[in-house]
């Protein structure tokens, strides 16, 4: 439980709590003569009331992640699981591979399957995949690969050796898998997700120990504080409940009304404690004092928004350990989303509008759009690029607008009504250009004439409604949305197996983090940590190129072309990586071996190192990436490899990796100058063109009289038609298919062929946002819009 606050630190929990669900938890649990099943009793109890206690405070995302947790720990203490097994899965180390020898495996899968095959547990594995295809496709495609028995003898493996088949096969299912693997292992009532009543929390209350609600959009936890004073005689009415929302000025009305509460035994709610930074010691140490003497009736309910990562964390650490902290998130999904957007108005609001059909029918499509675009969101960097706070005050200003213009226009201002919509209300939180396109363009498909003049569905198989009373929308709604799916939002099923492939892997890299010193410290026999970390340090300086020298090279030739002058460059930036891990790692041998003193910077380096994680003062140096540390080493021995090549002659390479550039944008800006240069046309006036060719990279010999081919690009949430030579829907599992190699070359910006393309935003890394390089208009037979709501891009790396 302790481990928690690792994930996030609003999960602080104390001794003084823990022992009290301990106590109670023996007090109620069964009783039984026998010694042994006394004591396997009271273990279940106390485990089973701890993890409620413990997962009501968790958001959703971390409770799968605290019940592995537990359940793992369990499981290694009574020696049920291997714990090299356990610490491959939780690592899973894999080697990179370009290819795959079946059909229905990604290469990621494949090279997980040729890693796992190298265990002695594992052995013939990939052999069996290859020679039984059949029998494993049918794994690989089915809906709910945990539930299916594995082929030939591998269905006689452990559970936990079946968890690291289905993480190299299915990455997408491994939550439910684990799910599984915990209701087997622990119970089912562990893996079936149950919230205790309010009231039920409430009885563990106490006047020293508050009731901490962490805040999420849109939920009102208060509601559930009023509803039982009420039961109970404690009303803002009745001058017992006190309701303090705090910000500027009011600390000192807090203070005046906890002294008195816990003198008389009241209520006192704490709104939004995280605004008065500088006031919560005071706070921290006054709950303490007024609980000291406090009436037996007296509660404290405070609430706080978490902060957005671990250094912006306000809140004291004791505040939260004395508390019982409760979560109270949304219903996830469209169908809430537009109910609870809906219930924002009544029947009222629909009534005041003199064009009653116009505004109702906008009305709901405003709410349509709202609910769209909050929940799109849980797909991540393919949703948003960033993460935006819109909030139900958007819709019912939004709302205010619309009424304001209907009645103050005689036409439907659509073109003033979108702008404020797209540009002021939900566009004033947008940073992202690309982003904002997104928002437009929901707004040109949901706001506009078509929805008074023929038949519109706001997304696959949903027509819009017809005019209705405000019961009639909710109605309309549960019984002819479709069930929850991207394509509801304009996105592809992928995007759903990209969303729970990246939660499983959130939950893997967590759990590593949790436990995998106590995985080492366990192992007596294993090699000491330190010797490990030496092994480490010399297998990576082993690797390292020597540094170029630069000032030789530019000896060698006169020339100073773009493209030269960019290899020079990406050798610079080289040079500066190279020294600096160099340098690191030196450092830190040394500190292991005694000669140094250990800095935390090289605990930092350390950790790193341990986890995988490419660390941060390499990073820094270097370009944006997701990969794991040793897929990173990979790669940066292969730009090596590209510059070695480059740096013989200087002249440009018949097909450029772009992605591994450390400035992909000088490279391309590089091919705007050539070609300016070349032709002698103003730069400003100049633009990229990009012809897709129909050869991948060892098809190419020589470099193009002008421009240059560049290779390494995949396109995420669509696929590449190489027969067609258009973007097309993506096949179902392939989540980022390779791009063909790419011609680029300038033209003046005239001249560009614009029509039937889509402006495709390229990005480093699967993350978007601050890492986009460029854009490229490629060739669509469908209208631009529907790859633009389908979140189609390019990406350097995956």
């Amino acid at each position: 439980i302790n481990d928690l606050s690792k994930i996030n630190p609003m999960y602080q929990f104390s001794l003084k709590g823990f022992n009290l669900v301990f106590n109670k938890a023996m007090e109620h649990a069964q009783w039984d003569k026998d010694v042994r099943t006394r004591v396997r009793t009271l273990t279940e109890a106390i485990t089973h009331s701890v993890f409620l206690y413990t997962s009501q405070g968790l958001f959703e995302r971390d409770k799968l992640t605290f019940l592995s947790h537990t359940a793992f720990q369990i499981l290694l203490s009574q020696g049920l699981i291997d714990p090299q097994e356990f610490e491959f899965l939780l690592h899973f180390p894999v080697q990179t591979t370009n290819f795959s020898a079946v059909s229905f495996l990604s290469p990621q899968s494949w090279g997980a399957i040729k890693t796992i095959s190298a265990m002695e547990e594992f052995g013939g594995l990939d052999k069996d995949v290859e020679n039984s295809a059949n029998r494993w496709k049918k794994i690989v495609e089915s809906s709910c690969p945990e539930n299916e028995k594995l082929p030939l003898d591998w269905k006689d493996k452990s559970p936990l050796q079946k968890l690291i088949i289905l993480r190299a096969l299915r990455p997408d299912r491994l939550t439910y898998a684990v799910k599984k693997f915990v209701g087997e292992s622990m119970g089912n009532k562990y893996a079936e997700s149950t919230r205790l009543e309010f009231e039920k929390l409430f009885e563990d209350s106490t006047p020293s120990t508050s009731m901490f609600f962490i805040l999420s959009p849109g939920m009102d936890p208060l509601r559930d504080v009023e509803k039982l004073g009420l039961k109970l005689g404690f009303s803002i009415d009745r001058g017992t409940l006190h309701n303090v929302s705090l910000g500027k000025g009011q600390e000192e009305v807090a203070e005046r009304v906890l002294r008195n509460a816990s003198k008389q035994g009241h209520w006192v709610i704490l709104q939004n404690v995280h605004l008065v930074v500088r006031w919560l010691p005071s706070l921290d140490a006054l709950l303490e004092t007024a609980a000291v003497d406090g009436h037996p009736s007296y509660r404290v309910f405070i609430t706080a928004e978490p902060a957005q990562n671990p250094k912006q964390h306000v809140i004291p650490r004791g505040m939260l350990e004395n508390a019982i902290k409760i979560t109270n998130e949304p219903p996830s999904g469209l169908n809430p989303s537009l109910h609870t957007a809906l219930n924002n108005f009544n029947q009222d609001t629909l009534d005041m509008c003199s064009r009653e059909q116009e505004f109702n029918s906008m009305l709901f499509f405003l709410c349509f759009f709202h609910a769209c675009i909050t929940e799109r969101r849980k797909f991540g960097s393919q949703g948003w690029n960033h993460n935006y706070p819109f909030s139900t005050g958007d819709l019912t200003i939004s709302a205010h607008i619309l009424y304001n213009y209907l009645e103050g226009n005689s036409k439907v201002p659509w073109e003033d009504l979108r702008y404020l919509f797209g540009e002021i209300m939900y566009g004033g939180h947008i940073t992202d250009v690309w982003d904002r396109r997104l928002c437009k363009t929901y707004l040109q498909e949901f706001i506009n004439p078509i929805m008074f003049e023929a038949e519109l569905f706001l997304c696959p198989g949903f027509l819009a409604p017809p005019f209705l009373d405000y019961a009639g929308y909710h109605v309309y709604v549960d019984e002819n949305l479709p069930p929850e799916n991207p394509v509801l939002y304009g996105l592809h099923p992928n995007a759903e197996l990209e969303c729970l492939t990246a939660t499983s892997e959130n939950m893997f890299r967590s759990l590593w983090e949790l436990q995998h010193q106590d995985s080492f410290s366990r192992d007596e026999a294993a090699e000491s940590t330190d010797e490990k970390m030496m092994a480490i340090i010399e297998d990576i300086l082993e690797k390292l190129p020597e540094e170029y020298n630069v000032s030789e090279m530019m000896g060698k030739t006169t020339e100073r072309s773009p493209y030269v002058l960019v290899c020079f460059q990406e050798c610079e930036r080289m040079n500066l990586l190279v020294a600096e891990i160099k340098k690191s790692l030196s450092e830190l041998d040394a500190g292991l071996k005694g000669e140094l003193t250990i800095s935390s910077s090289m605990e930092r380096l350390q950790s790193a190192l341990f986890n995988d994680f490419v660390p941060d003062s390499w990073t820094r140096l270097a370009y944006p990436s997701t990969k794991t540390l040793a897929h990173w080493l990979n790669d940066l021995m292969s730009s090596c490899h590209e510059l070695d090549s480059w740096t013989q002659d200087f002249v440009l390479p018949a097909v450029v990796w772009l992605s591994g550039l450390f400035n992909p944008q000088s490279f391309l800006t590089a091919v705007l100058q050539s070609i300016a240069r070349k032709n002698q046309w103003p730069l400003d006036k100049m633009t990229l063109t990009v012809d897709v060719t129909k050869k991948m990279k060892e098809d190419f010999g020589h470099p193009p009289r002008e421009g240059a081919y560049i290779h390494g690009l995949f396109m995420e949430g669509a696929r590449w038609d190489i027969e067609s030579g258009i973007i097309s829907e993506a096949f179902l599992g392939e989540l980022t298919p390779a791009m063909p190699v790419l011609y680029v070359r300038a033209v003046p910006a005239e001249e560009q062929e614009l029509r039937s393309t889509f402006e495709c935003p390229v990005y480093r890394t699967k993350q978007r946002g601050s890492t986009y390089v460029w854009a490229f208009h490629l060739r669509t037979k469908e209208p631009p819009p529907h790859w633009v709501v389908a979140g189609v891009a390019l990406l350097l790396s995956v």
